[in-house]
């Protein structure tokens, strides 16, 4: 499983734990991801996704997982997002 959120592709960074006596030693600074099950009110189904916490309270403040997807940038969706990404948008064609 990669530390990677599937909605906005948030990783890993690297930086120095710097001591007291200036020393400098490489660390990783981890996203906080959680397994979270998001609802589509378009498809009506239920989607498991691994994502930031960020992105959990972007999600909430856009209006839900269907108006979050529609505003996202494809190159930051993982697979599994961007085809839940086109199946929104193919119900949404047809309705």
């Amino acid at each position: 499983m990669s530390r990677r959120c599937e909605l906005t592709g948030k990783g890993p960074m690297v930086g120095n734990n710097v001591s007291h006596a200036n020393n400098k030693t490489k660390r990783r600074f981890l996203p906080n991801l959680n397994d979270i099950t998001l609802i589509s009110e378009t498809l009506g189904q239920s989607f498991q996704l691994r994502i930031s916490a960020a992105a959990l309270r972007t999600v909430d403040h856009r209006g839900g997982l269907d108006a979050f997807l529609a505003k996202a940038k494809d190159a930051d969706l993982s697979d599994k997002a961007l085809k839940i990404k086109k199946d929104i948008q193919k119900a949404q064609a047809a309705a």
